[in-house]
């Protein structure tokens, strides 16, 4: 499967360094051809004799290959050979240096040096996982368009139970496959993904709006490109980026503004998944200049926004897919299965904010899905990259019938 494909394998200072033993030979009886290159600190935890002699091949962890004669590995040269760049185990603190462009080992200077594409399996303890800096940084080389293998839960080497187990070498591997040999069920499909929230202006300065992040959002329309789907993904204002060539980001802020540009893209949209969190009420008017602080009560008139999903489900053609969202804190089934009905989807995805770990601003969800005539499927609390794949795939079914 991966014959005559170069693999750089990257392995840093974590105790999951021993499963990278086994991807590599997994690499190897693939076919591909294998060059290891191990951070000052994965030498803490297995010896390169085991990777040399596993990969074939000489293993780089120094600048100098020889101190008496002062020859050197050249880290441009390996950089350049590869076609792909893999590192598993990704440390936190070599996370903390791509993120960071700091350059102060060998390795770290092949990664900056690599002009192939970069895929890392995180591994560390829960608490350094879950820490706002990690999430950041994993956020940051996202970004750089690099693959991230989101990690495991499970018993952890610090002895808690959590996120942080580096994904297993198969799941990596299998990665690797698909990177080379990609599945694209989607291929010449479009989509049209919402995301994030809307802001319903009072005045130039403030605003009516929710805690949404758009992080599920941001993941359906990556695992929908990933798939070859060509997306358009309309988001309200939030800090996520995304960086492929197959996602077209449109940035909107009103319910009004979400709406227009939804309705331009859905009449040639194979797929639309509405994640956003869309505002059920705005402003009857917003006011010209910024609102004074006078009264100790005050009252704002309201008015509903625009349906989007309703407005859409309306228009929905034979041919097309309509997925909808339902965030609820009571009746949840209940409110779901109408809003199901209401909105002429295929299908809806219900979460609860009572549930830990689901809903606003988390990594992380736990959903339902549920189609007319009352059927449903419950999948257990997952990365929302996880959860995206879960509801892409159900959306690939729906497409083989």
């Amino acid at each position: 499967m991966l014959k005559g494909k170069k693999i750089l394998l990257g392995v840093t200072g974590s105790i999951a360094a021993y499963k990278s033993a086994f991807l590599t030979r997994l690499l190897i009886q693939s076919g591909a051809e294998v060059k290891v290159v191990m951070s000052p600190g994965a030498l803490e935890f297995v010896t390169p004799l085991t990777f040399s002699t596993l990969s074939k091949n000489p293993v780089f962890s120094d600048f100098t290959q020889n101190k008496d004669s002062g020859e050197w590995n050249h880290h441009v040269d390996l950089a350049l050979w590869a076609d792909l760049m893999v590192l598993a185990p990704l440390s936190a603190d070599t996370l903390s240096k791509m993120a960071s462009a700091q350059c102060d080992n060998f390795l770290m200077a092949v990664y900056m040096s690599a002009k192939c594409p970069v895929m890392v399996a995180p591994a560390m303890d829960r608490d350094m996982f879950l820490h706002p800096g990690t999430l950041e940084n994993l956020r940051k080389i996202r970004s750089f368009g690099h693959i991230i293998l989101s990690p495991q839960e499970g018993e952890l080497a610090s002895g808690l139970s959590g996120k942080g187990r580096m994904e297993e070498p198969e799941e990596i591997f299998a990665a690797v496959v698909n990177f080379f040999h990609p599945v694209l069920p989607l291929k010449g499909k479009k989509a049209l993904v919402t995301a994030g929230p809307t802001f319903e202006k009072i005045d130039p300065v403030r605003f009516i709006g929710n805690f949404s992040s758009g992080k599920m959002g941001f993941a359906l329309a990556l695992e929908l490109a990933n798939k070859g789907a060509d997306v358009t993904l309309v988001a309200g204002l939030v800090k996520e980026t995304i960086s492929h060539p197959m996602v077209k980001l449109k940035k909107v802020m009103s319910a009004d503004e979400m709406f227009e540009v939804c309705k331009t893209e859905f009449d040639h949209s194979d797929i639309t998944i509405m994640a956003a969190a869309v505002a059920d009420y705005k402003p009857a008017s917003i006011a010209p200049e910024k609102v004074k602080k006078k009264e100790e009560l005050w009252s704002l008139p309201m008015v509903k926004t625009v349906d989007i999903a309703s407005s859409l489900g309306a228009m929905k053609r034979q041919d097309q897919i309509l997925i909808g969202f339902a965030l609820e804190t009571e009746d949840e089934l209940k409110n779901a299965e109408k809003k199901l009905e209401k909105k002429n989807l295929d299908f809806i995805v219900l979460n609860s904010l009572k549930d830990e770990g689901a809903g606003f601003g988390t990594d992380t969800n736990k959903i339902t899905l549920i189609w007319p005539g009352n059927k449903s499927k419950e999948f257990g609390l997952k990365a929302k990259s996880k959860v995206a794949e879960d509801i892409v795939q159900e959306i690939c079914q729906l497409i083989e019938k």
